[in-house]
């Protein structure tokens, strides 16, 4: 379909997709339509098979999160915030934490607000060295959003991640990479070189199993050990009946590559 504000790629050969928010002049700040044109560019990736996404952003911004010109701020009719969060930010967060393939953010520039957050919502953060992280939302009275007070916590730690809310200040690609909020800071001329190259790596890779870590992983924040133990267990039996897993012991038998299917 046409879009707008997004702009799909899907690489037949790699079987890599990438979706570019595309609102160059704004920062790639969200509409309400232009949501509405990522979910369609979601559903489009995952129609077309693509076994891993790179998410990245237009010109010399990442995203600055939502386009308060998109907002109603008349005395009595203003914008009802928890309505949108509900209605885009939320639903947004969570398709990209459950997707079943690879999510790669390439971070180009900067990331405020919930652009900050939808970047630490994606499996793996590059970022650009002249990039910068913002928690903006204390700036105009707001407490960050898009799974930004768990996001931040997890990665960082309640000190930093308290600093980083409170005072609302800007924090650099190195420094994200020396914290551990992000994968890797790089070089800006080899960010979408970088980001192509690990999204083409990890197509090769056994998705499902990709798609299992992913679901592990996060849920450990929340269980106790003992549920994790269990859930170890079920999805190591359900892997250990995949495709995928013969693959792998049949290829390291016969020392050859391994082709996954992601089934």
């Amino acid at each position: 379909m046409p879009y707008e504000a997004i702009r799909v790629d899907i690489d037949a050969a790699t079987r890599v997709a990438t979706v570019t928010l595309n609102r160059p002049d704004k920062l790639n700040s969200f509409t309400r339509a232009m949501h509405q044109e990522l979910g369609a560019a979601l559903d489009e990736v995952e129609a077309a098979g693509a076994r891993a996404l790179v998410l990245t952003g237009a010109g010399r911004g990442f995203c600055a999160g939502q386009d308060l010109a998109d907002l109603d701020f008349t005395p009595g009719a203003m914008t009802d915030l928890g309505d949108l969060i509900d209605q885009y930010f939320n639903p947004l967060i969570r398709r990209l934490q459950a997707l079943k393939l690879p999510v790669i953010a390439a971070v180009n520039g900067t990331a405020a607000g919930a652009g900050a957050n939808l970047a630490l919502a994606c499996d793996l953060v590059l970022a650009a060295r002249s990039a910068s992280f913002i928690q903006a939302f204390v700036k105009i009275g707001l407490v960050p959003d898009s799974g930004g007070t768990w996001l931040l916590p997890q990665r960082v730690g309640m000190a930093r991640a308290l600093g980083l809310a409170i005072t609302g200040d800007k924090l650099s690609a190195e420094k994200a990479e020396s914290w551990g909020l992000i994968w890797q800071a790089v070089d800006d001329t080899e960010l979408q070189g970088t980001a192509a190259q690990l999204a083409a790596q990890l197509a090769q890779q056994p998705t499902r199993a990709i798609a299992a870590i992913k679901q592990a992983m996060r849920l450990s924040a929340t269980q106790t050990l003992d549920q994790q133990l269990d859930l170890e267990r079920d999805l190591q039996r359900e892997l250990g009946a995949s495709h995928d897993y013969a693959e792998g012991v049949r290829a390291f038998i016969e020392k050859r590559a391994p082709r996954f299917e992601g089934r």
